[in-house]
C-alpha cells in the first residue's frame, strides 16, 4: 500500500510559548469557539463554514444555547462573515453553480427555511420553504432547478385545538409525527406549491444520484432513538413517484452514507451486525441492487466519516487508536494512498473542485479549517487566538497492560505542577458510550477537566477502556454481556500503572464522566470506594434494572450492551448496579442530571442519591437537577454552572484526599461579571 507520511510544522498546529503564559480556567472554556460544518464550493474556491458559541454568561451575556455565525474562507487567514450576528444558520452549503452560499434559517415568525447569499455578495433571499413546518434538511438537483426538502409533519389543527383548551396530555409513543419530503422549483420567487414525495416511514437524512432521478434516504419505522439506532436502513426512491426500488438491508447501526460521482455505488459507514457497538466500518453499496461489502472489517480501526471526490476517489477519515488518519480508496475499493496528519485529530472532510478540506483539532486548539495540498495541512483559521496565552499541560498517549494482559491506551494530560513526591492528584476521565473513544487532541470542556484541571494541579487521564471504538470491532464487543467487567477494571488497571510511574498518588484518584461515563463514576463511588478519593457522576447509571423500564433506548442496550433481558437475570443486572453497592459507598460522590434526560432518566441519580443518605449519612453526596437540560447539557449557564461545581467537588476531597471535610456550601462561587455595581 502507497501511504504518505506528513508532519505538520509545529507552528500550524502549536502556538508559541507566551512569556504571560496563564493557565486556563473554567471562565476560558466558557467563551471557546469552534468550527461547527463545513461546505466547499463546486470549483474548490472557498469553503462555507460555520463557527459555534455560547453566549459569554461570565462577562453578563444572556443565558442561552450555542448559536451559530456563517463565514467564508479562501485561503490561510482569509476569510469574513457572511450574515449578521443575529442570524445563527445551520445546513451550510453551496449552490451547484457556486453562486451562492446556502443555509437553513428561520426569520422573525417564519418556519425554518432555505435561504442563499451571493458569494460576491448582495442581499440573502428565501429559495424555499413551507409554511406549515420547519425545513430540517435539503439538497439540490444536479442542475440547481430543483430544491429537495425534508420538512416536519403537517400541523394536526384538532390537536392543536383540543391543546388550547386545556386538553394537553401525550400519549406516550403513539403520537408519532413523521416527516415529509417536497420538490421546490428554484426561481426568481419562491415556489409556493412544491410537490410532496411519498417516503416510507420516519426520515432524516437524504440525497440524490447525479442523475437526479434516485432519492438514498435513510429511514427508521418510527421516530422512537431506539428505532433510529436499532432499525435504521437506506432506501433508493424514484423521485417521480416515491416508489421504494432498493433497500439495503444492513443489520445493525448506521451512520454516513455517500453516493459516487457516477452513481453507481455509494459507501457507507455501518456496524457489521447487530450486535456491532457502533457504525465504524466502511463499506461499498452497489445502487442497482442494494448488495455491498466491507472493506475494512476485522481493522484494529473506526470510520467516521467519507467523501467521493470527482474522479472517483473516495476519502475517510480512520480513528486508529487515539489518532486519525485520512486515508483514499480507489472505486473498486482498494487503498490508493493513506496520509498521516501528526498531531491534528480529523472530525470531518469535505471536498469540491479537486480539492480536499478538514475540519481537525490538537492538543492545543478545538476544531479549525485546514487545507490539504497533497503532502500536508495548511491551517486555515484561528478562532482563539487567546489560547496563545494559555500554559498547556504536557498532553500524551500511553499504553498499559491490563490485569488479563489486555493492552488498553489512553491519554494523559500532566499537571503544570505536583505538590507530592508521591504522585499528583488525578482525575480519571471516564467516556460514554461506551462506543466512543478519545482521541488525542482538544479534551477540555464544561464536563471535562482537560487543560483547566491540568492549570489546578490534577493529572487528568482518558482510558479507552474495553467497549471502546478506534480498536476494531472485535475490541469494542469485549464489552458485550459484561456490564462493568472488564471495561472498569481497566480503570482501576490504569490507575495502579500511572501510580507505579510515580505519576499519580494512589490515595488521590477521582472519577467522573457522563452518560456510561457516569456509570463508570458511581460504580467507582460504590462497588469500588476504595480506589476513589472523590467522584463527579454525570447522567449516570445506578439500577440497570430500573433504567429498562425508564430508558428510550431498551432495545439498543440488549443488542449491544446486556445480550440479555432484566427478567432473564435479574439478579445478575441488579449486582453490576452501583445502588446494589451502596454498603461500600464512602467515596464523597457529587451527582448531576438534566431534568429531562430521556436517554437515562433523572430517577436515576435520585435511586442512587437516596440510597447513599439513608445508608450511608456519613458519606457526602450531593444531588444537583438542570431544569430543561436533556441528555447533556446544553444552556452556557448549566454548563458553567457544571464546571464550577466539579472542581469545587474535586479541590475539597481529591486534592485534600480527605473524604471527610465538610461539603462546599450549595451554591458555586459565580465569577460573573452582570453589568451592575456591587
Amino acid at each position: 500500500m502507497k501511504t504518505l507520511r506528513t508532519a505538520l510544522l509545529t507552528a500550524t498546529l502549536l502556538f508559541p510559548a507566551s512569556a504571560l503564559a496563564r493557565p486556563m480556567t473554567a471562565e476560558d472554556v466558557a467563551k471557546l469557539e469552534s468550527v461547527g460544518t463545513i461546505a466547499v464550493s463546486p470549483d474548490g474556491s472557498r469553503v462555507a463554514y460555520t463557527t459555534t458559541s455560547l453566549p459569554d454568561v461570565t462577562s453578563g451575556e444572556k443565558d442561552g444555547s450555542s448559536t451559530s455565525e456563517l463565514k467564508v474562507a479562501w485561503g490561510a487567514d482569509a476569510w469574513r462573515a457572511y450574515l449578521p450576528e443575529d442570524v445563527s444558520p445551520s445546513g451550510v452549503g453551496f449552490s451547484p453553480d457556486g453562486g451562492m452560499v446556502t443555509y437553513l434559517w428561520s426569520a422573525d415568525d417564519e418556519k425554518r427555511s432555505v435561504w442563499g447569499v451571493p458569494v460576491d455578495g448582495g442581499a440573502p433571499r428565501k429559495l424555499a420553504g413551507l409554511d406549515d413546518s420547519a425545513v430540517s434538511s435539503y439538497t439540490f438537483s444536479p442542475d440547481g432547478g430543483t430544491l429537495y426538502l425534508l420538512v416536519g409533519a403537517a400541523e394536526d389543527k384538532q390537536r392543536t385545538k383540543e391543546k388550547k383548551a386545556g386538553f394537553d396530555a401525550k400519549v406516550y409513543e403513539e403520537e408519532a409525527q413523521l416527516p415529509r419530503l417536497f420538490a421546490a422549483s428554484v426561481g426568481t420567487v419562491v415556489d409556493e406549491s412544491p410537490r410532496q414525495i411519498p417516503v416510507p416511514g420516519y426520515t432524516n437524512a437524504f440525497d440524490i444520484t447525479p442523475d437526479g432521478r434516485t432519492g438514498i434516504i435513510q429511514t427508521a419505522p418510527s421516530p422512537q432513538i431506539d428505532d433510529q439506532y436499532t432499525s435504521k436502513r437506506v432506501n433508493l426512491i424514484d423521485l417521480a413517484t416515491g416508489e421504494v426500488k432498493v433497500v439495503v438491508e444492513t443489520p445493525g447501526k448506521l451512520g454516513d452514507v455517500e453516493v459516487s460521482p457516477d452513481g453507481s455505488q455509494m459507501s457507507m459507514i455501518a456496524g457489521v451486525d447487530m450486535h456491532d457497538p457502533a457504525d465504524t466500518t466502511l463499506h461499498l453499496v452497489d445502487v442497482a441492487t442494494g448488495a455491498y461489502r466491507a472493506l475494512n472489517a476485522g481493522a484494529e480501526e473506526a470510520t467516521s466519516d467519507a467523501e467521493w471526490m470527482a474522479d472517483g476517489t473516495l476519502v475517510a477519515v480512520i480513528h486508529k487508536g487515539a489518532q486519525t488518519v485520512l486515508r483514499m480508496y480507489n472505486a473498486d475499493g482498494s487503498v490508493k494512498g493513506e496520509v498521516d496528519p501528526g498531531a491534528l485529530i480529523i472530525s470531518d472532510v469535505e471536498v469540491g473542485g479537486g480539492k480536499i478540506f478538514i475540519e481537525a483539532n490538537s492538543p492545543r486548539h478545538p476544531n479549525e479549517l485546514f487545507a490539504f495540498d497533497g503532502s500536508g495541512f495548511t491551517r486555515w483559521t484561528t478562532h482563539n487566538p487567546w489560547l496563545a496565552d494559555i500554559d498547556f499541560g504536557a498532553q500524551r498517549t500511553l499504553t498499559y497492560t491490563a490485569s488479563d494482559g489486555q493492552e488498553i491506551e489512553g491519554i494523559l494530560i500532566e499537571p503544570l505542577q505536583t505538590d507530592s513526591k508521591s504522585g499528583s492528584a488525578t482525575i480519571m476521565m471516564i467516556h460514554g458510550g461506551p462506543e466512543a473513544h478519545y482521541s488525542n487532541g482538544w479534551l477540555t470542556a464544561y464536563s471535562m477537566p482537560g487543560q483547566v484541571g491540568a492549570g489546578k494541579g490534577y493529572a487528568v487521564f482518558h482510558p479507552n477502556y474495553r467497549g471502546s471504538t478506534g480498536y476494531g470491532t472485535a475490541f469494542s464487543k469485549q464489552h458485550y454481556g459484561n456490564y462493568t467487567d472488564p471495561e472498569f477494571r481497566d480503570i482501576v488497571d490504569a490507575k495502579n500503572y500511572l501510580v507505579d510511574q510515580m505519576i499519580t498518588d494512589p490515595d488521590r484518584t477521582g472519577i467522573t464522566g457522563g452518560s456510561y461515563g457516569g456509570y463508570a463514576s458511581a460504580w467507582g463511588a460504590t462497588a469500588l470506594s476504595a480506589e476513589f478519593a472523590a467522584s463527579v457522576m454525570f447522567v449516570g447509571i445506578s439500577n440497570q434494572v430500573s433504567k429498562f423500564g425508564t430508558t428510550d433506548i431498551p432495545y439498543e442496550m440488549y443488542n449491544v450492551h446486556s445480550g440479555k433481558w432484566p427478567w432473564d437475570d435479574w439478579m445478575g443486572l441488579l449486582e453490576v448496579s452501583p445502588v446494589y453497592h451502596v454498603d461500600k459507598a464512602e467515596t464523597p460522590l457529587l451527582i448531576l442530571h438534566g431534568e429531562q434526560d430521556t436517554r437515562v432518566d433523572p430517577g436515576q441519580s435520585y435511586e442512587l442519591y437516596r440510597s447513599i443518605k439513608v445508608r450511608k449519612p456519613d458519606t457526602p453526596v450531593r444531588f444537583v437537577l438542570y431544569p430543561g437540560e436533556p441528555h447533556g447539557n446544553r444552556r452556557a449557564a448549566s454548563r458553567y454552572d457544571y464546571s464550577l461545581r466539579m472542581f469545587e467537588w474535586f479541590d475539597t476531597y481529591l486534592k485534600t484526599g480527605d473524604r471527610t471535610a465538610p461539603m462546599p456550601g450549595p451554591r458555586p462561587d459565580l465569577n460573573i461579571d452582570d453589568g451592575e455595581e456591587d
